[in-house]
């Protein structure tokens, strides 16, 4: 049994598959957002949506281009 594991395809959490919206707003267009393509509005709100494994990553990249994260909401998979 050396090197095996018992885990099987039920036992994925079920975090991989869990969506957040982040409702942000405040983001501007400064020399990090300038690498996109496309323009950022300076007022309004911006909706991103995010898996569970990279919110962390999202909430530093956000801060980072000057927005604030005012609302953060699961999404609901229809089945």
């Amino acid at each position: 049994m050396f090197g095996q594991t018992t885990l099987g395809a039920g036992s994925v959490s079920s975090s991989a598959s869990r969506i957040f919206r982040y409702e942000v707003v405040g983001l501007t267009q400064n020399q990090e957002t300038d690498k996109n393509k496309f323009d950022i509005r300076r007022s309004g709100s911006i909706f991103i949506n995010v898996p569970y494994k990279r919110m962390n990553e999202e909430m530093r990249r956000i801060t980072r281009l000057g927005g604030r994260i005012v609302k953060i909401e699961p999404l609901t998979v229809a089945e």
